[in-house]
């Protein structure tokens, strides 16, 4: 089944656009390099939206104006209006569980104590869709979790989460036009 919405997780606002929590949405920078797509504030979907084609296929694109743990309603709204079905939805965020520069993509699941995933499971009510994983590395310990996310990554953890996303772009054809096993093997080795 190929994916109808890419959502970019992130905190909106300039106050967070350099954090490690907004990983999903420079990706979505770096695939607007290869892919254009102008994304516009949408109020009744609560994100900007914009739309690319891929082999004839049509995606569109979604990052929440929402904040984190509230990511469910933005996703909810726009795969209502446009009747995408969970499995065709691709969620790419932040993982903390992969160190910097690490992507691997993953089927359903749980949220894995990601926030924004939880409330996206609540509203979709199931966890059927894909995930994009970015890896940012872990602080060590589980109370230092929430500045850490919301912190800057160093210059070298950037620049290689920032390679890898360019490195997995000649996959991105294959994972959002039904092909995910085959991209998910290229990625995830």
């Amino acid at each position: 089944m190929s994916i109808k919405l890419l959502v970019g997780l992130r905190n909106p606002g300039s106050a967070y656009e350099a954090t490690r929590h907004n990983a999903g949405e420079w990706f979505i920078q770096a695939l607007s390099q290869h892919y254009p797509c102008t994304l516009k504030a949408q109020t009744k979907f609560h994100g900007e939206v914009g739309q690319f084609s891929l082999k004839n296929h049509s995606i569109m694109v979604l990052l929440p104006l929402t904040f984190m743990n509230q990511s469910g309603i933005a996703v909810r709204e726009v795969s209502q209006f446009y009747r995408i079905q969970p499995q065709e939805i691709l969620v790419v965020h932040d993982e903390l569980d992969l160190p910097p520069g690490r992507i691997k993509i993953k089927t359903d699941g749980g949220n894995g104590g990601h926030n924004g995933l939880r409330d996206i499971i609540a509203h979709l009510g199931q966890a059927s869709f894909h995930r994009l994983r970015i890896g940012i590395g872990h602080p060590g310990q589980r109370d230092l979790v929430l500045n850490y996310v919301l912190g800057k990554p160093s210059l070298s953890d950037k620049k290689a989460i920032q390679e890898r996303m360019e490195d997995i772009m000649p996959c991105i054809p294959e994972l959002l036009t039904g092909n995910i096993s085959i991209a998910m093997s290229s990625v995830n080795s």
